[in-house]
């Protein structure tokens, strides 16, 4: 193994496992592809349209590639992710129409951009040719609820079920199933159009369907699942009265379901799995022998609460210690059903947990952040920790139990000085986490 500072390696694992997974990069290989089908299938109108946390880069891409053979582009994504490094070196004289919203709860700039690209839609023909850049975040940034339901009824779900910790599935079950744009909706509209969609996923087994909440993809789930998700958190009582009439609606048959396999809509669709987690993982790993250490990946599909995998992943660390340099890689989306009122995210809190687990412990270092730069509502993508954190916090008077207990691991680590600041990376392929074993 080469000679210097733990955390220094950790880091330059984690960013190889970032450029991995460029949207840029990966949207550029298919160039060729999507020239050739507007050649030989004779359109006369090539449109792109991009939602989700990379949608910049992958709409650039397009852009740099065809230039004025674009109609138009229109893209939705999260505040401060149109101005990536990597996106501000290609960024003159650019034509992209930029609507930059809220993410993870939805809000006024996403229901506009929305309108946009539904208006550009529903000019297409069977001569048009869309292009549709999908990345995580998209279920929040392509927000059109069902005219019944307004924007802050949307919002007040999202927030309850982020609350009370449930999954990415579940969560976009009942986006779906509220929505005139997700779950299959889009291709809907798009049709009799031709639409290739590039996807970068953020979903464990890329689910298509759940990617962004499948707008251009058949939908497995139905109106009862929906309910069935209220139900399970006890969240009946508690959400607005008009979305539980569309889930009833919906169950009498008097509201649509989503489109399903087989829909005539889906026959002009091609949806193509551009970059995700696992490429992201395999990088590291590379990475992790070229550097000298000997490299596992034990995970592309951690869940579960992020405090109770952090201290799994600690003891998996301490039980392999031993006398050569160790990189075990893993990658997922854990959740956090919040108790306390404090600030975070589930990469910091899988990090405060593995670091009191570690305590004491000499020799391990863990950075575990989102590659979208980003863990809960903080500009932080995560935290790198070591043997040192809690006696370094406890120095300070910091108690790490009372954090957690509180949800509040942005405070902690950013007392200790040990949050792991990216800014917005142009990616999104869910979480990674790199641990360093001298």
């Amino acid at each position: 193994m080469q000679d210097g500072d733990t955390k220094k390696l950790a880091t330059d694992i984690f960013n190889t496992s970032l450029n991995a997974v460029s949207p840029y990069e990966s949207v550029k290989l298919h160039a060729d592809r999507i020239y050739a089908c507007y050649r030989n299938e004779k359109f006369n109108r090539l449109v792109a349209i991009g939602f989700g946390k990379a949608a910049y880069p992958m709409v650039k891409a397009l852009e740099d590639n065809f230039g004025n053979l674009i109609y138009e582009r229109i893209i939705i994504t999260k505040y401060g992710h149109s101005t990536s490094q990597e996106s501000e070196v290609r960024s003159q004289k650019s034509k992209i129409k930029v609507f930059e919203a809220g993410h993870p709860v939805p809000d006024e700039n996403g229901l506009k951009g929305t309108g946009e690209v539904l208006n550009l839609l529903r000019d297409a023909d069977e001569n048009t040719l869309i292009v549709c850049l999908i990345s995580g975040g998209g279920s929040a940034l392509l927000v059109a609820p069902y005219d019944s339901i307004s924007l802050d009824e949307k919002q007040k779900i999202t927030q309850l079920l982020l609350m009370t910790g449930a999954d990415i599935y579940e969560l976009n079950t009942v986006r779906k199933h509220i929505s005139k744009v997700k779950g299959g909706r889009l291709a809907e509209i798009a049709y009799p159009a031709k639409v290739i969609s590039l996807i970068l996923s953020d979903v464990i087994g890329d689910r298509l369907d759940v990617i962004a909440s499948g707008p251009t993809s058949p939908d497995p789930t139905t109106f009862h699942d929906a309910l069935a998700a209220l139900e399970k958190y006890k969240l009946i009582d508690k959400s607005p009265q008009s979305i539980l009439d569309v889930f009833n609606k919906g169950l009498k048959g008097s509201i649509p379901e989503t489109p399903k396999e087989n829909n005539v809509i889906f026959s002009n669709i091609e949806n193509i799995i551009i970059g995700n987690n696992k490429i992201a993982l395999e990088a590291a790993r590379q990475k992790a022998e070229e550097i000298g250490f000997q490299a596992e990946i034990i995970s592309s599909e951690l869940t579960g609460e992020a405090r109770v995998v952090g201290t799994w992943l600690a003891k998996k660390a301490i039980e392999i210690k031993g006398s050569s340099p160790i990189c075990i890689i893993s990658g997922g989306e854990t959740t956090v059903t919040v108790k306390g009122n404090g600030i975070g995210g589930r990469n910091m809190e899988l990090a405060l947990s593995f670091a009191v687990e570690i305590d004491g412990v000499d020799g391990i270092t863990l950075i575990s952040a989102g590659t979208d730069g980003t863990d809960g509502p903080t500009d932080a993508a995560g935290a790198i920790v070591d043997g040192e954190t809690v006696k370094k916090a406890t120095m300070l008077g910091l108690d790490p139990e009372e954090y957690l207990n509180n949800n509040d691991s942005y405070n902690f680590f950013k007392k200790i000085d040990e949050l792991f600041i990216t800014g917005p990376t142009g990616t999104n392929v869910m979480d990674v986490q790199i641990v360093v074993i001298e």
